[in-house]
């Protein structure tokens, strides 16, 4: 018999419209990806030349397993300087991506039946790795004209005697939208412990965004290196967590996954060290793309209701055209040759929402656009 763990875990539905649109592709069919996270940029030169020169120096073996000395002071720096905190080594603990590091940072934060909040919509995996270690996930519904933003005031009534957490994620997936610091210091007065999700961190284009360790030191810091400098494909990220978890963590790691891998880790160090400018190349990319995106969705008659500035996504309201957003993201990639991801994937309150990305080309996005307006005149 399969586990009920494994039979009860929601899909990622974009995964399901990539494989679908890669059936596609194999096909023949020309497909417009506009559904996924992900950077189309190569990752930068000094970040893949300080792989290749680790590994030709022999830096292939198992590393310590909290992570390399240097890359845990590097992201100290980083954190010192960009935001002005201080962080310990000691406190940082290197994963094979953010993922893992969620599933040890829930595993060492929960028991069974305790409580995280997170925003409705949220990002698809935050409920499911919850559940999985047995926590609940606590649904704070948001609302569209408020770009999704929590509300504090809707915090304050979901919170219980088990109340572990809440998640904060800030550029956030799926809306863009970056949280501004009097609402991020408000929330980090509600709850025992803050998860904040700062994946998106660099990719701002309007403002600033800010490290929740700025409002309270009770925090756990989800980073990594895939978003900002195109390194999905390595797999490395980091947690940032209060010194009185890291041994467990660090056990758990060891048992689990031993280390991450050794060379990535010394390409981590020179990607904050020495890609600035291929960062602000990618970023200045990224605005054109957005504001370009932006403009086209809102000429469709999608609503936008508030600017994304952040991350590299936009939800826009469909229901003018459907209310089952799962329905027509699929309509749209088998009629337009368009991938989208249907905002049912990030939770109730986005149902009827479409989550477009502009992490690909101009052109491929012109293009998108033009066959999505084709297909969208036609209902």
């Amino acid at each position: 018999m399969i586990a009920s763990r494994a039979k009860e875990m929601k899909p990622f539905i974009v995964m399901d419209v990539m494989e679908r649109a890669a059936e596609m592709e194999r096909r023949g069919q020309g497909v417009i990806h506009l559904e996924v996270g992900e950077p189309d940029f190569d990752t930068p030169e000094p970040i893949k030349e300080a792989c290749m020169r680790a590994i030709r120096q022999g830096e292939t073996h198992y590393t310590h397993s909290l992570g390399l000395v240097p890359l845990r002071e590097a992201i100290c720096e980083h954190y010192a300087e960009k935001y002005g905190v201080e962080v310990s080594a000691d406190q940082v603990l290197i994963t094979s991506g953010t993922s893992p590091a969620m599933l040890l940072l829930f595993s060492a934060l929960l028991e069974r039946g305790e409580e995280v909040i997170l925003p409705n919509p949220h990002y698809p995996c935050y409920p499911n790795i919850i559940s999985y270690v047995e926590g609940r996930a606590i649904l704070v519904d948001t609302e569209e004209e408020e770009g999704f933003q929590y509300l504090p005031a809707e915090i304050k009534r979901r919170i219980t005697a088990r109340t572990k957490g809440i998640i904060v994620n800030s550029p956030a997936n799926p809306t863009g939208i970056v949280m501004d610091n009097k609402r991020m210091e408000e929330i980090a007065s509600l709850s025992p412990f803050i998860i904040s999700d700062e994946i998106y961190h660099g990719l701002v284009y309007k403002g600033e965004e800010h490290t929740m360790l700025e409002f309270t030191d009770r925090c756990f810091v989800l980073n990594g290196f895939s978003k900002l400098y195109a390194m999905t494909g390595w797999r490395l990220g980091y947690l940032i967590a209060p010194q009185e978890f890291i041994r467990p963590m660090q056990v758990m790691q060891q048992n689990l996954f031993i280390s991450p891998n050794s060379f990535v880790q010394w390409a981590g160090i020179a990607a904050l060290k020495d890609a600035h400018k291929e960062v602000e190349e990618m970023k200045e990319t990224y605005n054109c793309r957005r504001e370009f995106m932006l403009k086209g969705l809102r000429e469709m008659g999608l609503k936008v209701a508030v600017e994304p500035t952040g991350a590299f996504y936009i939800l826009a309201n469909a229901r003018r055209y459907a209310v089952d957003s799962y329905q027509l993201a699929f309509a749209i990639l088998e009629k337009a040759g368009v991938g989208v991801t249907p905002g049912i994937d990030f939770g109730s309150r986005a149902e009827g929402f479409l989550r477009f990305s502009y992490a690909n080309s101009l052109e491929k996005i012109e293009q998108g656009l033009e066959r999505l307006q084709r297909y969208l005149a036609s209902l």
